[in-house]
C-alpha cells in the first residue's frame, strides 16, 4: 500500500472522527436497529386480552376457563355480564377475543353436546389467526379428554388409542424465538445501509465542498481515490457487524454455530455490493440528499422483497422473480444459515456465487462510471 493511498485513507478517518454526529450514527444506529427489531418486530402472539361472559358459573365452566388461563396465549382480563359489554370491549380494542358460555353449559357438556361462542377481533389478522388456532386446539384436547373419561365411567375399559400420533421436533430454534430470525437479518441491513449511504454521501460531500477537484489534480490515481474513499467504511461496517454479532449473542442469546471467520469473509463479500451501489449513486447525485434518496430507492425493495420481514415463498410470483436481482436476498440466507444451522460453505455455494457475481458487476460498473466522472 503506497503512501498516497495511506494518506487518503487517513484523511477519510480524520473527517469521520471530526464529525461526531455522523460517527455516533454509525456506531449507535446498528444497536438501535438491533434492539428495536429484536424486541418489537415479532410475530409471536402472547397474552391476548380475553373478555368472558360466563352464564353457567358452574364447576364445569370454570374448568374450561382454567384451560385458557393455563396457556400463555390468553389473559382473562374481563369478566362481563352481557354480550353488549363484549362487543364494546372488542370495538375499543381493550379485548382481542370474547368467550360466551351459555347457561346450560354444565348440563350440555355432560350430555356431550355443549357449545360455546368464541369471538375474534379480525382487524388484526396475525393475532386473530393465532388466537383461533390456540382456541381450537384447547377445545379439541378438552373434548377428547371428556370423551375418554365418559367412556371409562360407562364401563368401556377399552385401551383407546388415536389412529395417528404426530411427534414434532423443532431443529435449530426449539423455542421458535423471533429474535433468532430477525437479528441475523439486521446484520445484512447494517452492512447494506451503512456502506451504501455513507459511501455515496462521502463522495458527494467532497463535490459539494469543492475538494474533489483538489484531489483530482494531485498525483493520486483514480483507483487509489476509489479505494481510499471506500476502505474506511468497509472497516466501520465490519466493526458494526462484530458489534451486532456480540450483542445478539450475549444479550439475545442468538447462537453462532457456524465459522466466525467464514461469516466475516462472506460479510466482506457482501460489502462490495453495498459499496458499489453507494459509489454508483454518488455519480448520479449532486447533493448528499440526492445521494441518500438514490440509495433508498434500492434499499426499500430490498427490505420488503429479500425476505427480511416476509417469507419470499408467500409473495406473488412476479415479486419472487424480482427478488432474484437483490443481493440482500442471498446474504440473508447465508447469514441465517451460518448462525443458526452451523453449516459449511458447500451448503450455501450458490448463494456465495451469486453474491460474488453481483459484487463484481455492481462494483465494476460503479468504479468505471466513477473514474469516467473524474476524467
Amino acid at each position: 500500500m503506497n503512501s498516497r493511498l495511506i494518506s487518503l485513507i487517513r484523511k477519510e478517518f480524520i473527517q469521520l472522527f471530526r464529525d461526531k454526529r455522523m460517527l455516533a450514527i454509525i456506531l449507535v444506529i446498528p444497536l438501535m436497529q438491533l434492539f428495536l427489531l429484536g424486541y418489537a418486530a415479532t410475530n409471536e402472539v402472547r397474552n391476548i386480552p380475553m373478555a368472558v361472559f360466563d352464564q353457567s358459573l358452574s364447576p364445569e365452566s370454570r374448568e374450561f376457563l382454567d384451560l385458557f388461563q393455563a396457556t400463555d396465549y390468553f389473559k382473562l382480563s374481563y369478566s362481563v355480564s352481557s354480550d353488549t359489554e363484549i362487543r364494546e370491549l372488542i370495538e375499543t380494542s381493550d379485548a382481542g377475543v370474547g368467550l360466551i358460555i351459555p347457561p346450560d353449559y354444565a348440563t350440555r357438556i355432560n350430555e356431550g353436546e355443549a357449545q360455546v361462542a368464541f369471538i375474534l377481533d379480525g382487524s388484526d389478522p396475525t393475532m386473530a389467526t393465532t388466537a383461533l388456532s390456540a382456541a381450537q386446539l384447547i377445545a379439541q384436547n378438552y373434548a377428547t379428554e371428556l370423551l375418554v373419561e365418559k367412556m371409562t365411567r360407562s364401563g368401556m375399559n377399552l385401551q383407546l388409542k388415536m389412529p395417528l400420533e404426530m411427534r414434532t421436533t423443532v431443529w435449530y430454534n426449539p423455542d421458535m424465538i423471533t429474535a433468532y430470525f430477525m437479528i441475523p437479518g439486521v446484520i445484512g441491513m447494517i452492512l447494506y445501509t451503512i456502506t451504501a449511504i455513507l459511501t455515496a454521501t462521502s463522495v458527494v460531500r467532497e463535490r459539494e465542498r469543492g475538494t474533489i477537484e483538489q484531489l483530482i489534480v494531485t498525483p493520486i490515481r483514480s483507483w487509489e481515490l476509489v479505494v481510499g474513499k471506500i476502505l474506511p467504511y468497509v472497516i466501520l461496517s465490519l466493526f458494526d457487524t462484530v458489534e451486532v454479532l456480540a450483542v445478539g449473542h450475549f444479550w439475545f442469546g442468538v447462537p453462532i454455530r457456524g465459522s466466525l471467520l467464514l461469516i466475516l469473509l462472506l460479510s466482506i463479500l457482501f460489502l462490495f455490493t453495498g459499496l458499489g451501489i453507494g459509489l454508483f449513486a454518488s455519480t448520479v447525485a449532486n447533493t448528499q440528499q440526492e445521494a441518500m434518496l438514490s440509495v433508498f430507492m434500492t434499499l426499500l425493495p430490498s427490505i420488503f422483497l429479500a425476505g427480511f420481514f416476509f417469507p419470499i415463498a408467500n409473495m406473488p410470483k412476479v415479486l419472487q422473480w424480482i427478488s432474484y436481482i437483490l443481493p440482500l436476498r442471498y446474504f440473508l440466507k447465508i447469514i441465517r444459515v451460518l448462525l443458526l444451522k452451523g453449516v459449511g460453505l458447500a451448503a450455501i455455494k450458490w448463494e456465495v456465487f451469486a453474491l460474488f457475481v453481483f459484487g463484481l458487476l455492481i462494483m465494476g460498473a460503479a468504479t468505471m462510471r466513477f473514474r469516467k466522472r473524474l476524467d
